[in-house]
C-alpha cells in the first residue's frame, strides 16, 4: 500500500534547489553560505555537513542546472517535427520570453559562472568549459541534419557555426541582463537565422 505522505526533501536536496535559485539571483560571490542556508530553512552547519567548500557547492549547481539545460535544449533542438531554422527560432523565441518574465535579471547561470569566477576558480573553469563543449556537441548534431537534409548550406562548418551560436547566444544574454531589453538577444536570433542558418 502507498503511503499518501509525500518524501520530504532532504537537507542536502534543500540547499541544492535553494541555493540554485538564490546563486541565480544574487551571483556565486554575492551569495553567501548563510544567504545559502537561510533560503534552504536549514542550520548552516547543515550546509557544511554536505558540501566540503562553496567551491564544490557551485560544481553541483552547475551539474543541476545543466541538467536543465539539456532538458531545454532538447525538448526544442530535437523536435524532428519541425525544421532545423524552425527549431532555432523557437528554441531562441523562447529564451527571449524566459528572460522577458524576470526582468532581464537572472539569464543564464552558465554565462553568470563564466563572467563571474572562470578567472576565480580553475576547478569552476574547466566544468565550464566541459559544459560549453557538451552545448556546442548538441548544436552541431543538429546543424548536421540540416546539411544532411539539405535544408542549410552543404559547406557550413557546423562546429563553427554551434561554437559561434551559443557564445553569440552567451554575449546576448549578459547585454540584455545589463541594458534590461531583449534587443540584444532578439538581434542575435535574427542574425543567426538569416546569415548562419542559410
Amino acid at each position: 500500500m502507498k503511503s499518501d505522505i509525500m518524501a520530504r526533501p532532504s537537507n542536502r536536496e534543500k540547499i541544492l534547489n535553494e541555493g540554485l535559485r538564490v546563486i541565480h539571483e544574487r551571483g556565486f560571490a554575492g551569495a553567501s553560505v548563510r544567504d545559502i542556508a537561510q533560503a534552504a530553512s536549514v542550520p548552516l552547519g547543515s550546509f557544511t555537513n554536505h558540501f566540503p567548500s562553496k567551491e564544490a557547492f557551485g560544481l553541483e549547481v552547475l551539474d543541476r542546472y545543466f541538467e536543465q539545460m539539456r532538458e531545454f535544449n532538447e525538448r526544442f533542438l530535437n523536435d524532428t517535427s519541425k525544421t532545423v531554422r524552425e527549431r532555432f527560432k523557437a528554441y531562441f523565441d523562447q529564451e527571449i520570453a524566459d528572460l522577458n518574465s524576470n526582468e532581464m535579471r537572472c539569464g543564464c547561470l552558465v554565462g553568470n559562472f563564466c563572467a563571474e569566477v572562470a578567472d576565480q576558480s580553475e576547478v569552476l573553469r574547466l566544468r565550464l568549459a566541459k559544459i560549453f563543449e557538451d552545448v556546442r556537441a548538441g548544436y552541431k548534431a543538429v546543424l548536421e541534419e540540416g546539411v544532411a537534409s539539405g535544408e542549410l548550406s552543404a559547406d557550413l562548418d557546423c562546429e563553427r557555426a554551434a561554437g559561434f551560436i551559443y557564445v553569440s547566444m552567451q554575449g546576448a544574454i549578459l547585454i540584455s541582463k545589463v541594458k534590461r531589453s531583449p534587443a540584444a538577444l532578439e538581434n542575435c536570433r535574427e542574425q543567426i537565422l538569416q546569415n548562419i542558418l542559410k
